[in-house]
């Protein structure tokens, strides 16, 4: 049901069981499942249609990084068997695609309301204990439960330079890249920030313009992808085994890479030559699973350093002007940022057009109307796109105005760093869940089964509920303190907190540095499956 704007009002409407926010891959599942359990569910998307990050992010060369016959929904044996990916790696478009398959094979979108963004939720402990949603259209929804599947990367990062407004040309951000196609044939562009979405689009841009300035803060380690079509042969021998590969996958630390080379000793428990000899087959083989080399990679400070050499060399081995390759090799810990995968990346610098800036020697002063000024020296600019990331796990959360019991405010419970159980709940917010929140793998993981695993318990935990005549489920104070610091203490076994990256909000000024992301896929499922079994232990049902 599609409603009225209405200007100046808000407009009551009737009481759904469940209020979802957002339509990616988590709002559709979960509606799919919220029908299944024979409960009436709508689903607010604030694009004008579905998919998520998919939706958004339409910059030149964006792609999945993790490999399209994994990246895709597990729940429908016959979706599985009728959809045919087309590329190693697929594309923004053909994900689309695939997501608007979904959307029409399970009649999705009658519940789905599009141009509308959730603006609070607010939830009423002193009447029947439900949730008040309001959204920009003059909407106020009343749900039983509200799941925020509001996505990781779902807040796009602009950050205050100075003057900015100030600039003439086209300022764009990789993350809300325009549905209408941008040609950039003969423009002056500069590209701010080295991060994936900036890896993947630098070497199509640099194709395409006439000159190209790559503004860099901090070097990333990117891995050739090797993408190409899909071998016929090898799809369908997964098809044939196809519920026995995605428990393989379910098995691995990130619930993806079973297939693909990984290593089970240590960097140390090997000669130089079979190192060297692993890490080059990984780098042949391409895609993320090169940090599965070894077992102690994102373990062992020393390992991670043989291995980031291994990286450096190559870049060095690639990029033929010695200074611009020194800039280009990363200093940091390979894998504390996430791994990037790229289709020439680091040969586009060897191109005439291309020139790389570390603003660690000319930092950006200023835009002007005409460009930017960097290290004292104005250069003009027809383009200039910021691939200056997300605001990423809490961003979209923090904007919404979200009040559990006794009108506590979800900023004021975060304000030192987001506060979860399971990554799941959160105490005091009763019958609001999360979809892959912080502390849980989430990020470090393949999404898609992050998403269903997080689905498929949410749902169960709501049909637990009506079984048993319960009303709500809230997360308790001991146990989300609990599992706070079950999740640090996790992060510090690893290398994951040695560098500022995303997944402590180091790249959001201002925002508390906590490690977000739980590691361990498998080991996180278990402790789920153990919680419900002790009768949702560290939930208090009522």
């Amino acid at each position: 049901m599609r409603t009225l704007r209405l200007v100046g009002e808000v407009r009551k409407l009737d009481s759904v069981d469940i209020a979802v926010v957002g339509a990616g891959f988590a709002g559709l599942y979960m509606l799919h499942r919220a029908r299944g359990l024979g409960l009436t569910a709508r689903v607010f998307e604030a694009g004008s249609d579905l998919g998520g990050t998919w939706f958004w992010n339409r910059y030149p060369g964006a792609r999945c990084d993790i490999e399209s016959v994994e990246y895709s929904y597990s729940f429908d044996h016959d979706l599985e068997q009728e959809w045919e990916w087309t590329e190693r790696y697929a594309t923004q478009p053909e994900i689309l695609r695939y997501l608007n398959h979904v959307a029409d094979r399970f009649d999705l979108r009658r519940d789905i309301t599009f141009d509308t963004r959730v603006t609070a939720a607010h939830f009423d402990d002193e009447g029947k204990s439900t949730w008040q949603v309001t959204t920009d259209q003059g909407e106020l929804i009343t749900a039983r439960f509200v799941v925020m599947a509001t996505g990781c990367l779902s807040s796009a990062n602009t950050p205050s330079f100075v003057g900015i407004d100030e600039f003439g040309g086209r300022l764009l951000h990789t993350g809300q890249w325009p549905h209408e196609p941008v040609d950039l044939t003969g423009k002056r562009v500069a590209v701010i920030g080295t991060g994936s979405s900036a890896i993947q689009s630098i070497p199509i841009i640099a194709e395409q313009a006439e000159q190209l300035t790559v503004f860099q803060r901090t070097a990333s380690y990117s891995v050739p992808a090797h993408n190409g079509p899909l071998d016929p042969a090898e799809v369908a021998s997964i098809k044939q085994r196809y519920d026995d590969f995605r428990d393989e996958n379910r098995a691995m630390t990130g619930a993806f890479g079973s297939r693909l080379p990984k290593g089970d000793v240590a960097v140390g428990a090997v000669s130089e030559a079979e190192r060297i000899g692993a890490l080059e087959q990984c780098w042949m083989h391409g895609g993320l699973p090169f940090i599965n080399a070894f077992t102690d990679i994102l373990l062992d400070q020393s390992s991670n350093d043989l291995v980031a050499d291994f990286v450096r060399d190559k870049v060095r081995s690639i990029v033929d002007d010695p200074l611009v390759a020194d800039k280009l090799a990363p200093t940091t810990t390979i894998g504390c940022k996430r791994l990037c995968v790229d289709t020439g990346y680091y040969a586009t610098f060897n191109r005439d057009n291309v020139e790389l800036i570390d603003i660690n020697d000319e930092p950006i002063e200023r835009f002007t109307p005409s460009g930017l000024i960097a290290g004292g020296v104005e250069r003009q600019f027809d383009v200039i796109v910021l691939a200056t990331g997300f605001d990423a796990m809490t961003g979209t959360l923090m904007k919404i105005d979200i009040r559990g019991r006794d009108g506590l405010a979800l900023q004021t419970k975060w304000e030192a760093g987001p506060r979860t159980y399971l990554g799941l709940q959160i105490a005091g917010f009763p019958n609001m869940f999360l979809v892959t929140g912080p502390g849980s793998p989430s990020v470090l993981t393949n999404m898609v089964m992050s998403i269903e695993h997080h689905v498929d318990w949410i749902s169960e935990c709501i049909a637990h509920l009506n079984e048993h005549g319960q009303q709500v489920i809230e997360a308790n104070v001991k146990a989300e303190d609990q599992w706070v610091d079950h999740v640090n203490m996790v992060a510090s076994f690893t290398l994951f907190p040695t560098c500022n990256s995303w997944y402590l909000g180091a790249n959001i000024p201002g925002k508390q540095r906590v490690f977000m992301p739980l590691p361990g896929f498998p080991g996180y499922v278990d402790q789920c499956n153990q919680i419900v079994a002790d009768n949702y232990r560290g939930f208090v049902l009522t």
